[in-house]
C-alpha cells in the first residue's frame, strides 16, 4: 500500500535526499505536507512537483508570499503557518508516515505529535531524543508508533541487530537482553581531525562547515567540527536502543563507509558499509522491511582499498566529551546541552565568539543550571529556555 508522507523540513539535505527517494518510487510513495522554515522559493518548486496537501512555513509573510505563487501556477495546496500548523500536518489523519528532517529544538512538538498519534515515525531530528528521551520513548510505546532511525548511525546500527521475534518494527529497547555487547558509533573527525587543538582557535565558519564527505546543512556541519553532533548521537543511540553509556563507543573512521557496528557477545562485529549518501538509509527506513533503489552508488572496497579507526581526542573534541558527561549526569542536562550548543553556533556562524568558545559556553551553561529532573515536557521546555538565556548572556 503506498506511503503518504509529512516531510518535516522538506527543503534541508535530509528533506532534498528523501524527495530524491519518493520521486524514483511514486506507486509506493505519495506526499500529503512539505514543511519548511524561511525557504519559500525552494519550498514553492517542491509543492510544484509533489503537489502536497497542505504546506506550512514559519511566518505569515513567508506563507503568502508561497500561497500568491502556487495560486499563479494553478496549484491547490493549502498553504500554513507557525509552530501549531506543523504539529498538525505531523498527526494528520491523512499522513501515515512522518519524516522528522527538522534540525533543532524546533522539531520536539511535531515529533512528538506524531508519536502520540501512532505515526510511523523516520527520526532524523536527534534532538527531540536527546531533549526529551523517556517523555518521547514512552509516547512511542503508548501510542503504537514505530519508530526508524534515518540518522546513518544509527539507521546502521538498527540493520546490524537481529530481527524481533515477532517481526516488530517497534523499538522499545531491550537491546542488551539480546547478547550485545556494545554499539559502534562511527564518525568522520569532521575538517579539523588532524588539526592542533591550539590552532582551532582561529577557525572560520566558511572551515567550519566544509565536511570532507557528506553534505550538510551549516549548524549539522558545525557541530560535526566540533564532534557535538557525535555527543547527541551518543545520546540518542542511549535512548533508541536503552543502552547505558558504557555500551556505545565512538570510533572516528575517516573515510565514512563503514556507518556504524554492533558487536556482540560471541565476539562476532557486524558492521554496516555504503557510499556516505543519505539517500541509503532514507531508503531503507521508507521501505522497511523492503529494500528499494536508492539512486546510490555501488560501494566500491578495492577503490577505497584502506579503512583506518582510530579514538577520537577529548582535548580537540570537547563537545563531545560534554554531551556524554550531559548524557550520564541525566535529567534536564541533555536538553540544557542542546540548547546552549544551538545559541553557541549561531553565535560562532554570525562571527560573535570564536570556534573553540563553542564548548566553552556549553560547558559554562551545564555548570551554572541546576540539574533537575525531567519527568514532564514542561520540564524539558523550561530547561531549555533557561540554558538560552544563560548562554545568550554568555556569548555578548
Amino acid at each position: 500500500m503506498q506511503k503518504r508522507l509529512t516531510l518535516l523540513g522538506s527543503t534541508g539535505s535530509i528533506g532534498d535526499s528523501t524527495l530524491d527517494v519518493v520521486a524514483r518510487h511514486p506507486d509506493r510513495f505519495s506526499v500529503y505536507a512539505l514543511t519548511a522554515h524561511r525557504n519559500g522559493d525552494k519550498l514553492i518548486e517542491q509543492c510544484l512537483r509533489f503537489t502536497p496537501e497542505v504546506a506550512v512555513v514559519g511566518d505569515a509573510d513567508t506563507a503568502a508570499r508561497v500561497a500568491a505563487a502556487l495560486r499563479v501556477a494553478g496549484c491547490k495546496t493549502e498553504v500554513a503557518h507557525g509552530p501549531q500548523a506543523l504539529v498538525e500536518v505531523a498527526r494528520a489523519s491523512q499522513c501515515d508516515t512522518v519524516v522528522a528532517a527538522i534540525v533543532g529544538a524546533a522539531g520536539l512538538a511535531p515529533t512528538l505529535a506524531a508519536a502520540r498519534t501512532g505515526k510511523r515515525i523516520l527520526l532524523a531530528n536527534k534532538e527531540a531524543l536527546v531533549m526529551s528521551g523517556q517523555i518521547f520513548m514512552d509516547a512511542v510505546r503508548d501510542h503504537g508508533a514505530i519508530l526508524l532511525p534515518v540518522d546513518s548511525e544509527h539507521n546502521a546500527v538498527f540493520q546490524c541487530l537481529p530481527p524481533c521475534a515477532d517481526k516488530e518494527v517497534k523499538l522499545h529497547g531491550g537491546v542488551s537482553k539480546i547478547s550485545v555487547s556494545k554499539i559502534i558509533l562511527t564518525a568522520s573527525g569532521g575538517p579539523f581531525r588532524t588539526r592542533e587543538p591550539s590552532s582551532l582557535v582561529d577557525v572560520t565558519p566558511e572551515e567550519a562547515i566544509k565536511h570532507p564527505n557528506w553534505a550538510m546543512g551549516r549548524k549539522i556541519s558545525v557541530d560535526s567540527a566540533t564532534m557535538m553532533n557525535k555527543g547527541l548521537e551518543v545520546i540518542e543511540a542511549h535512548w533508541l536502543f536503552a543502552l547505558p553509556g558504557k555500551q556505545i563507543e565512538v570510533l572516528i573512521h575517516p573515510q565514512s563507509v563503514i556507518h556504524s557496528m554492533v558487536s556482540y557477545a560471541d565476539g562476532s562485529v557486524l558492521a554496516q558499509f555504503g557510499n556516505p549518501d543519505m539517500r541509503t538509509p532514507i531508503a531503507h527506513a521508507l521501505a522497511f522491511p523492503d529494500r528499494v533503489d536508492s539512486g546510490v552508488a555501488p560501494l566500491d572496497l578495492a577503490q577505497i582499498a584502506t579503512l583506518t579507526f582510530e579514538k577520537p581526542d577529548f582535548e580537540r573534541f570537547p563537545c563531545l566529551a560534554l554531551a556524554i558527561q550531559a548524557m550520564e549526569a541525566g535529567g534536564i542536562a541533555s536538553a540544557a546541552l542542546n540548547a546552549a550548543n544551538e545559541i553557541a553556533i549561531e553565535a560562532f556562524l554570525d562571527r560573535r565568539i570564536g570556534f573553540m568558545a563553542i564548548g566553552d559556553v556549553v560547558g559554562r551553561v551545564l555548570d551554572a543550571l541546576p540539574n533537575t529532573g525531567a519527568g514532564a515536557l514542561d520540564d524539558v521546555l523550561a530547561a531549555d529556555a533557561s540554558a538560552r538565556r544563560l548562554a545568550s548572556g554568555f556569548v555578548f
